[in-house]
């Protein structure tokens, strides 16, 4: 894989090669950025680059080294990940996956001990390559002991290794971490940019390259993994359990658990976006739900404005209760006492 491989990022590959260039990419870095825009793929094309036997400012792609990293069995590349699906075939051809080598991890957050290890390597010269490279992906989730330990090896990183931190909630990073960083911000790649990927990835009906487009928010990542799913028929089905069959009980809603009830407030929430932009005056195409026109319009002439507010602060509540790990029996019952129509 090579930088010119990784779609929507242009602005921050561009600055990274300057860098290339010059010779200046020492230190830490910090890639911040929703999920799934290619923030990892970029760092881990920066570790191939660094370490190309062509020397050519990007990833041949070809030499041992970049194969070696491709395959995730260069000595000198190391990932700490709180992610372990497997990257699809797909998504490694479109930039949104790499196969790298990881450092030892239990669970979702990053311990101090995964820290220590990390700093017992980074003081080792590299084994084969020119830099040794660590890419922190999901940099937030370290604890507080870990982020402390951490600060002590930004504190004189070693010159012959290089840190970047990936990262889709950098506020939650400690600001003396984020101030020892050179820090690139990746955007959500545009829904015209994000079709065209669709359109030629695999045979796919405009139904589903409409909504995927716009309902995986810019990104790719997202989107691949979902575009052979039967999105459209469980999207519509979360639809009529909340507004066309009557309301869900609250006790299969508790059986989603935390994510899953996650995903339905989000589709829950595109839903009444669409009915508000048709009662503001937009056109069809511009709605998420297109393949359900119909209903939205009467959605729109039966609610006003206000309720639709109302209904919006509902769901907002909602996932924001979700985030605070609060007791889901009450988030369910406050879904369904206050969105009932």
């Amino acid at each position: 894989m090579a930088f010119r491989d990784i779609y929507g990022q242009d602005a921050a590959i561009e600055r990274i090669k300057q860098y290339l260039r010059a010779g200046t990419i020492t230190g830490t870095y910090l890639f911040s950025g929703p999920h799934g825009v290619g923030k990892t793929s970029v760092a881990q094309t920066l570790a191939a680059a660094l370490n190309c036997l062509n020397d050519s400012g990007d990833a041949c792609g070809e030499c041992s080294s970049c194969r070696k990293i491709s395959k995730g069995s260069h000595p000198d590349i190391h990932m700490i990940n709180d992610l372990d699906a497997a990257v699809l075939p797909e998504e490694q051809e479109l930039g949104v996956g790499y196969k790298s080598r990881k450092l030892q991890q239990q669970g979702e957050e990053i311990k101090i001990e995964t820290i220590r290890q990390l700093q017992k390597e980074i003081n080792l010269r590299p084994y084969e390559g020119r830099k040794k490279v660590f890419i922190i992906q999901q940099a937030h989730m370290m604890t507080q002991d870990a982020a402390h330990a951490f600060l002590k090896t930004l504190e004189e990183p070693p010159a012959n290794s290089v840190i970047i931190l990936v990262s889709s909630k950098p506020a939650l990073l400690l600001n003396t971490i984020i101030s020892r960083c050179k820090v690139f911000k990746f955007a959500p790649l545009r829904r015209d940019t994000l079709e065209d990927i669709l359109r030629t990835s695999s045979p796919m009906d405009e139904a589903r390259v409409h909504y995927l487009s716009f309902f995986c928010e810019g990104s790719i990542g997202a989107a691949l993994r979902l575009k052979d799913s039967d999105v459209l028929a469980e999207k519509n089905q979360v639809i009529d359990e909340f507004i066309g069959a009557g309301f869900t009980d609250p006790a299969d809603l508790q059986k989603l658990g935390r994510e899953g009830l996650r995903e339905h407030l989000n589709i829950l929430a595109s839903w009444f976006r669409d009915v508000y932009l048709l009662k503001s005056g937009l056109s069809q195409d511009d709605c998420i739900h297109r393949d359900r026109a119909d209903e939205l319009r009467q959605f729109a002439g039966r609610l006003s404005f206000p309720e639709l507010d109302e209904i919006f602060m509902v769901i907002i509540d909602s996932l924001r209760y979700c985030e605070q790990n609060l007791n889901m029996r009450l988030v369910v019952s406050n879904i369904q006492a206050q969105l009932k129509h």
